[in-house]
């Protein structure tokens, strides 16, 4: 006698679902919740306990990634200049690419209003920076930034400044004590203040003579 084969369906695969978050989601969000204790209650009242609750994460994750709360603080630093510069190139590449007249305004505009909103996290992240540090990377970052704008500006035949460096200096110290003191005013919209640094500071690049 044959025996006929049971119609037996074939098994059907189901995608497996990851059981943990890629490593930069989690590095994410662990900074996140740092970063929002940290603005709530203070560097000093926060807990790396309370950050990894915060988070939802076990205590060893936080050590995966550093050895200390201060570690983590300089790691903080560094993505909030990231995000600030990326901040301000995508404001200057939405500008037309020939003129760098608005391309430097802009950037000047831009400056003023993104430190005015993210100063609080600014003075959490940079509570050890000085202004006579002369080893702080990131004030470079953005003064590389603001120089390339100056030099194109300057290649192209708009300006001619007899130190791109030191305008680029000028600009970036004024830029950001002018802020301080729209910050210490508690102004709400800084957007005339911008426009107005920005004019001035445009003044201080001599323009080609025609």
């Amino acid at each position: 006698m044959t025996v006929k084969p049971r119609n037996v369906k074939p098994a059907t695969k189901t995608a497996a679902r990851p059981r943990t978050k890629p490593a930069e989601v989690r590095l994410d969000e662990l900074m996140g919740a740092a970063e929002t204790l940290f603005l709530s209650q203070g560097v000093e009242g926060t807990t790396i306990n309370d950050i990894v609750a915060h988070a939802q994460v076990a205590k060893g994750t936080f050590y995966h990634y550093f050895a200390s709360k201060n570690e983590m603080l300089e790691a903080l630093g560094r993505r909030y200049t990231e995000q600030f510069l990326v901040t301000l190139q995508e404001a200057v590449d939405a500008c037309a690419n020939n003129d760098w007249v608005e391309r430097l305004r802009v950037w000047i505009y831009t400056n003023i209003e993104t430190y005015a909103k993210t100063y609080r996290v600014h003075d959490i992240v940079y509570t050890n920076h000085h202004h006579h540090d002369r080893s702080n990377q990131d004030k470079n970052a953005i003064l590389d930034q603001l120089t390339e704008i100056i030099d194109q500006g300057t290649a192209a035949g708009v300006w001619a400044p007899d130190d791109s460096r030191v305008v680029a200096l000028l600009i970036y110290s004024g830029v950001h004590g002018a802020t301080d003191d729209i910050i210490a005013a508690d102004l709400q919209d800084c957007s005339v203040f911008a426009r107005n640094v920005a004019q001035a500071c445009l003044r201080m690049l001599s323009p080609v003579a025609n």
